[in-house]
């Protein structure tokens, strides 16, 4: 039996999906205030930026893994592009589809598992995935999966939380260790979700060794933007061939 990480503990693989879903299933409600909140409304910009290097053009067609609440579908579907929503949390997607329904949009909303995508090679323009990355089981695999579906000369965004510059470290620690988990229990009554959500991103690869997960999916020109002093990161890839 494979363990693999959930935050900073050590679980069977086969149990890790489900110990996320059970995590957002009990923070959906929130997760948007829970977003201005321990970003200080922040993590717009980010997603702002995300859609602005990912070139969309109209018409092209985007597929957004981890949709989450859709800020970043509604982004690309506003810029022209056919968007398909994806998100293997039910909550979470009934979520994001309820919000592009309240700003008048419409979008398919599938409910999968980044890892088996049940769309056809060469079939999107762009992927994007926005803080979920993480979350994955086996994220090489789901890295291979968005290549797959993407066209030649389509890009992969990926936006992530990352390794902050080290001068930052020690109060960027105490900001997560303590403030989000007391934000999480005030807000959300749950501070275990907040303390996984710190973890996970501790044990997320860093900026260059994402990089290199990426080539290793078969993308190229592989590049990366850091924002917020690299707390948080843009990866940009194409899929040349």
């Amino acid at each position: 039996m494979t363990d693999t990480d959930f935050g900073f503990k050590r679980i069977p693989e086969e149990q890790k999906a489900k110990r996320v879903e059970e995590i957002f299933d009990r923070v959906a409600g929130r997760y948007d205030l829970m977003n201005d909140l321990m970003s200080f409304g922040m993590h717009r910009l980010w997603k702002a930026f995300a859609v602005s290097v990912a070139r969309i053009r109209p018409g092209e067609r985007v597929l957004d893994v981890a949709s989450g609440s859709g800020d970043l579908a509604r982004a690309f579907l506003a810029r022209g592009a056919q968007v398909w929503m994806s998100d293997i949390n039910g909550p979470m997607l009934a979520r994001g589809r309820d919000r592009m329904l309240d700003a008048g949009c419409t979008a398919p909303a599938v409910r999968c598992d980044a890892e088996r995508l049940p769309f056809g090679a060469a079939s999107f323009d762009c992927v994007s995935v926005g803080f979920g990355l993480r979350n994955m089981t086996h994220k090489d695999a789901a890295l291979v999966e968005m290549a797959r579906v993407l066209r030649p000369g389509g890009r992969l965004l990926v936006l992530e939380f990352s390794q902050v510059w080290k001068p930052l470290q020690k109060p960027y620690d105490l900001y997560s260790f303590h403030v989000l988990p007391w934000l999480g229990e005030k807000v959300a009554g749950d501070a275990a979700s907040y303390r996984y959500l710190a973890e996970s991103i501790r044990m997320h690869p860093d900026q260059r060794t994402l990089a290199t997960m990426l080539e290793r999916a078969g993308l190229e020109r592989v590049e990366y933007f850091n924002l917020a002093a690299g707390a948080v990161a843009v990866h940009r890839a194409f899929k040349l061939g």
